[in-house]
């Protein structure tokens, strides 16, 4: 069965970069960032990969953990490391998980079961392995998006994201269409107009089902 929106994330213990990890105990009290890649020494990942590590202080800001994940072995996360790290001129401070035999891959359902090819495999062989998670500290996935293994990922919208999910968590609002953070959000229509006004003060009526105010601190 798929991962969907809400649902507990898989648990697992695996070898990383930095070591061994419990996923759940190492995503601990905050939000998370899984994002997988068919196989390391590869362009695209390599673009990406750097991405996310020149990004750090913006993770940090939002109090998420970010961790990678790639069909080869610690070994080898550990060689291409040092291209990543020369390619984006940024440190790699978070790990990569060393999924060979694709057991977290299924877990996630990240691709086909039958995709596992034990010699001379590809990045063809698993091209579906290209997917964010975000997950919540309670565990539970909020978004997942999967990429072509020909488009490299935008992470300022991944980031994007990040920020309404958490913007929205636990709060009956929605964000509109591009909206980045500062800018008003829409009130939720489990709130009618006098519930919303006691709850967020000023509201603007655009249309009937169309309400939008402040975003909350």
């Amino acid at each position: 069965m798929a991962l969907r929106i809400n649902d507990t994330v898989p648990n697992f213990t695996a070898q990383t970069s930095q070591g061994e990890i419990s996923f759940h105990d190492w995503i601990g009290d905050s939000w998370a960032i899984l994002f997988s890649h068919p196989k390391d020494f590869t362009p695209v990942c390599t673009t990406e990969f750097g991405a996310v590590a020149q990004l750090a202080a913006e993770w940090e800001k939002r109090g998420t953990k970010v961790i990678g994940i790639s069909v080869d072995g610690v070994d080898e996360h550990m060689q291409w490391i040092g291209d990543i790290e020369k390619f984006a001129e940024a440190t790699v401070g978070f790990p990569i998980i060393a999924d060979e035999d694709l057991a977290i891959s299924k877990a996630f359902d990240m691709l086909p079961a039958d995709a596992y090819m034990p010699d001379g495999r590809t990045p063809a062989d698993s091209a579906t392995v290209r997917s964010v998670f975000i997950i919540s500290p309670d565990k539970k996935l909020q978004l997942s998006m999967t990429y072509p293994m020909s488009v490299g990922r935008n992470f300022a919208e991944v980031l994007r994201a990040l920020d309404a999910l958490q913007a929205t968590f636990g709060t009956p609002i929605a964000t509109p269409a591009n909206w980045v953070h500062g800018q008003d959000v829409i009130v939720a229509l489990s709130l009618d107009d006098a519930a919303a006004k006691e709850k967020f003060g000023e509201i603007d009526i655009k249309l009937p089902y169309l309400r939008t105010t402040k975003a909350p601190a």
